[in-house]
């Protein structure tokens, strides 16, 4: 009993420093170190995508209409948020020709992150998508007045609109 008590704890103290530097070789070698390797998007899948082409018989009110189903239903949460508190505060007052940028801006990209990005300022904004309104978004999503921006707006105040 005694010597198949001592190989079992030979065994165990043996098995156990021989797995100690792996194990530890590992941890050290994956940790975060706050920079990321350089991606080369090689595994990226561009799903190709109609075109956008400007609607230009599109009565106003409908397009406005459209522009702002078109904010609150994006491909990602943080845009649905941005962009259609974006909408309910400027949509209504906007020209024909910011209209029109704004259709384009929030339709032709095929990265609804790109728009994030750009409004972000955290990636620069293509010549093409620059003016008037993603000006307006820019210094939106600073929210210098520190609202609360957690959820789209209700539609309760289309309502109050239309009256």
């Amino acid at each position: 009993m005694l010597c198949s008590a001592l190989a079992k704890r030979l065994v165990t103290g043996v098995c156990q420093a021989a797995w100690r530097p792996v194990v530890t070789g590992l941890v050290s070698s994956r940790g975060y170190r706050g920079d990321a390797p350089d991606d080369t998007r090689g595994d990226l899948i561009e799903i190709p995508l109609p075109p956008w082409e400007q609607k230009l018989d599109e009565p106003t009110d409908i397009k406005r209409r459209r522009l702002l189903y078109e904010s609150r239903k994006r491909g990602m949460l943080e845009n649905c948020i941005l962009l259609s508190l974006f909408a309910k505060r400027y949509l209504n007052t906007m020209s024909e020709k910011q209209l029109q940028q704004y259709d384009r801006l929030i339709n032709e990209p095929s990265n609804d992150w790109d728009i994030y990005y750009w409004a972000t300022e955290a990636q620069p904004t293509p010549d093409v998508y620059q003016g008037e309104v993603m000006d307006l978004l820019k210094e939106f999503t600073k929210n210098r007045n520190q609202e609360q921006r957690l959820d789209a707006p209700s539609l309760e105040y289309l309502e109050k609109e239309s009256q």
